[in-house]
């Protein structure tokens, strides 16, 4: 016996409501188990290092009772999923096309060089964009918004970016730098967490593109939960 093109159809279907039903059921367990709210988010890598971990610990000394499903992902992929209804909260950058969700300021940073303190730049800061295009650059994924800026700065410049590697997460980036592959760039708070307990120098960048904003945006045709309203206030106050 063999399925008929209906068939295929159905179980398709029929696959998808079994996956639904078991989100419900585990949903509700939660609630069985004093778990009153249950929060999707999504975050860009910037602020899930720098700021979300001691946010989220004090959220959670407030309201035990809540839970939050914090998944990482680049800009355009926050702002995507929020779109679509994956996530009910997104953390992003700022200077990103947000397509008309709503958008609070979450936290400003400051976008910094790092390098070996043996590097020829090392001690030469605040130091113009165009200083650094000579020297191999070390970069997180295309998709991330610090390496959309890099590339706009350079373009701006008239220079090339000479990016030897991309890597996909900080603690590589920095590791990559340690290890004489180039230079890179990072959010200051992340050149704190990371850079600096390996012995990496930092230096500031020249122009206003180095200082940004991490936006919190929503829906704004979705409905918002008490337990979303008690996460937003709380990253924003």
């Amino acid at each position: 016996m063999v399925l008929t093109a209906a068939g295929e159809t159905i179980i398709v279907h029929a696959r998808r409501l079994i996956l639904s039903a078991t989100a419900l059921a585990a949903d509700l367990a939660e609630y069985r188990e004093g778990i009153r709210g249950h929060i999707r988010m999504l975050a860009n890598l910037s602020a899930i290092v720098a700021f979300l971990p001691e946010d989220l610990e004090r959220f959670f000394a407030l309201h035990p009772e809540l839970r939050v499903e914090l998944e990482e992902r680049p800009t355009s992929g926050v702002v995507r999923g929020v779109e679509e209804g994956w996530a009910e909260i997104g953390i992003c950058s700022g200077d990103a096309d947000l397509r008309g969700l709503r958008e609070l300021t979450y936290r400003r940073d400051e976008l910094v060089l790092v390098m070996r303190p043996d590097h020829p730049l090392a001690g030469q800061g605040p130091l113009p964009f165009a200083n650094t295009l000579q020297y191999e650059q070390i970069g997180l994924h295309a998709q991330s918004s610090i390496f959309t800026r890099s590339q706009i700065a350079a373009r701006e410049a008239g220079q090339p970016l000479k990016r030897r590697i991309h890597v996909p997460g900080f603690d590589a980036v920095c590791r990559t730098v340690q290890a004489g592959l180039g230079i890179a760039i990072v959010s200051e708070p992340v050149f704190e967490i990371l850079g600096r307990p390996m012995g990496l120098h930092m230096e500031r960048i020249a122009e206003e593109w180095a200082h940004r904003e991490l936006k919190l945006v929503m829906s704004p045709n979705r409905p918002t939960t008490a337990a979303i309203s008690l996460l937003v206030d709380h990253l924003t106050s």
